[in-house]
């Protein structure tokens, strides 16, 4: 057989002209150990603080101690499938969540992976967790209400667009009650939420999703779950992926609330993680750096000037004490990063008083400025009023002789608590907070019995709705009170007070209402 030379030369050249370079290059490295959600690997010399690193199963880690020898990785998912001897890959990216208008309405975990079984998640956008604050000049002072729907926080110490307002109390006092309705208040204002939750109970958090879905707000809501049962190093970051999904819209132009639920569980799991790495530990065993890990993450919350689009993160974080105690490592830190406290208070909550908030304690650093003027001319004393009320309540039981002007504040006090009580998943329109408080806080309220104060309120609250819409829509347009709306207000309430009175002269025969004692 013979060879023709110009044949061999084309086929070379042909050969040389389709020939595609398929050389992988990747740094690799080997896991020396791996156990409790965490894994030492040597070999990545290259490889960045909080990069992305992929094991053999497709779990995804993320470099978190960077030694001389080898690498500390979280591990992002089940560390059960991982062996020593695996080889992982850097990546080359930090990690990132999927972010956009997909993740509305879902439950998502720290990753972005759903949970519902709602599909997945189709969205081209990605942001990295971890996230510079805005600096001093890309912010723009909070002066815009964000209504929580709750009489006692809008009137006492009422949040604005862009500021922070911790939630603070031991268990079970209703701390998570707030942030959910806080959430289900925001129904056609626009205002995308975001409710992490984490080391909670799945049956809790179930219960919170049925309950948003129940309300109509899962349609502009985001859950991002990372349960009891997750891994530490989910729990650690879920915050952060939750942050880093409602910054999306802010960025964009956009307003939102984000409800962390709760830090002082983030704090734990961190001290976990930490103590694992071998950290040094501080006080109560948490790393020195937990104060960062909550103020990068808090500080990511701001209402952003003009030039960057003027858009807002609200935060509600959580935080449990043990036994009222305020003064314990992590509150203090997280009270020090925050712009005001809403503290509840467990003798309250068993009381039946619901918010079981605080007035001397709890304290809102923006205070009127996030509030509407009618708001502000209503409720501008109440929160001290309530605070020496609660002192004069503990001085009258201890069975002294009280003066007429003492027992007509104290009097006063106990409606104005009655009239603060609120029920879960019920937020109120801040106009119809406006007119509650006025009632109260204007004496209308003295002579009515104190079981009939709720009834009296709702009463009245359908009755300017119902009978008197011209002075409501005033009050809607201007959000002031002028004195003639003021006027409007007392002659209202007067023509309600009669229809109140004789409602129970007919049933019960009893003129001992209104003032007819």
């Amino acid at each position: 057989m013979k060879f023709r030379a110009d044949e061999i030369a084309s086929v070379i050249q042909r050969e040389i002209e389709q020939y595609q370079s398929e050389i992988d290059v990747r740094e690799v490295g080997r896991v020396l150990e791996v156990g409790d959600g965490i894994a030492r690997i040597y070999g990545l010399s290259n490889v960045m603080a909080s990069e992305m690193v992929e094991f053999p199963n497709g779990t995804i880690g993320q470099a978190f101690n960077l030694e001389e020898n080898s690498v500390g990785v979280i591990i992002l998912g089940d560390y059960l499938q991982i062996a020593e001897g695996d080889e992982v890959k850097s990546t080359g990216r930090l990690l990132s969540v999927p972010v956009g208008d997909a993740l509305i309405g879902r439950v998502v975990d720290p990753l972005g992976n759903p949970m519902d079984g709602k599909g997945p998640i189709v969205t081209a956008d990605r942001r990295p967790v971890e996230f510079m604050a805005p600096g001093i000049a890309g912010r723009q002072p909070v002066k815009e209400p964000m209504q929580t729907g709750i009489k006692a926080i809008d009137a006492m110490t009422p949040v604005g667009r862009g500021q922070r307002e911790l939630v603070i109390g031991d268990r079970k006092t209703g701390k998570t009650a707030i942030g959910i309705d806080a959430i289900i208040n925001q129904k056609n204002s626009g205002v995308k939420c975001f409710y992490v939750a984490v080391g909670q109970k799945e049956s809790t958090v179930a219960n919170v999703i049925e309950a948003l879905r129940a309300a109509g707000a899962m349609d502009y809501t985001t859950v991002i779950v990372s349960g009891a049962s997750s891994p530490a190093p989910l729990q650690y970051v879920a915050p952060y992926a939750g942050t880093a999904m409602a910054e999306y819209f802010m960025y964009n132009g956009g307003h939102c609330l984000i409800v962390y639920d709760d830090l002082s569980k983030q704090a734990v799991a961190y001290r976990q993680l930490s103590l694992l790495m071998r950290r040094p530990p501080g006080r109560e065993a948490f790393p020195g750096d937990v104060f960062y890990c909550h103020s990068r993450l808090l500080e990511r919350s701001a209402k952003l000037s003009d030039e960057l689009g003027g858009g807002s993160l609200t935060s509600l974080p959580i935080i449990e004490t043990l036994e009222g105690e305020v003064s314990a490592y992590i509150p203090t830190n997280v009270i020090s990063i925050t712009d005001g406290q809403i503290y509840l208070q467990p003798d309250l909550f068993f009381a039946g008083i619901r918010p079981a908030m605080n007035a001397g304690i709890s304290v809102s650093r923006v205070g009127g400025n996030a509030q509407i003027k009618a708001m502000k001319k209503v409720a501008g004393g109440l929160r001290l009023d309530l605070a020496s009320f609660r002192e004069l309540e503990a001085f009258a039981q201890l069975g002294t002789d009280l003066d007429a002007a003492t027992q007509s504040r104290l009097d006063r006090g106990y409606r104005m608590v009655e009239l603060l009580k609120q029920g879960q998943y019920v937020p109120m329109d801040v106009f119809d907070q406006i007119l509650s408080i006025y009632a109260g806080t204007r004496g209308h309220l003295d002579k009515i019995p104190l079981d009939k104060c709720a009834e009296w309120e709702s009463g009245f609250l359908t009755f300017m709705k119902e009978q008197r819409p011209d002075v409501r829509a005033k009050l809607v347009e201007t959000k002031d009170i002028s004195d003639d709306l003021a006027k409007q207000f007392e002659e209202a309430i007067a023509a309600y007070q009669k229809q109140f009175a004789s409602k129970y002269d007919e049933v019960e025969g009893v003129p001992a209402v209104a003032g007819k004692a």
